[in-house]
């Protein structure tokens, strides 16, 4: 299980393979100076249902992953957070898309047009 940090006012626990692709999707949009929503689910057990961060070029971000390895990447899962991540409410997650995991070397991570 990895984690994304939001400055030091915001942490969400995200499984490593599901942090891989939003750090991909995040990377894209701030590189193109895009600011936006970024909205997960609480831990029930802290008593909190959901919590947005507005995520800007300017904001300190950071992910940390479990395990050593790379996951490889589905480019349709991508696209599909792409997608949340360009609509008003912003990006969050969603399931992964069902179909065979391409390899590392199938994947333009650019998802630029």
């Amino acid at each position: 299980m990895g984690r994304f940090d939001y400055d030091t006012l915001a942490k969400v626990e995200v499984e490593d393979r599901a942090l891989a692709h939003v750090q991909l999707v995040v990377g894209n949009k701030l590189r193109r100076v895009e600011p936006f929503y970024f909205t997960w689910r609480e831990d029930p057990s802290t008593g909190e249902g959901r919590r947005s961060v507005w995520l800007h070029p300017a904001a300190t971000l950071r992910y940390d992953f479990f395990g050593s390895r790379t996951p490889a990447l589905n480019r349709d899962w991508l696209e599909a957070l792409a997608l949340t991540a360009n609509s008003p409410n912003g990006l969050h997650l969603i399931p992964e898309p069902a179909g065979p995991v391409p390899s590392d070397a199938d994947v333009d991570t650019s998802l630029e047009p």
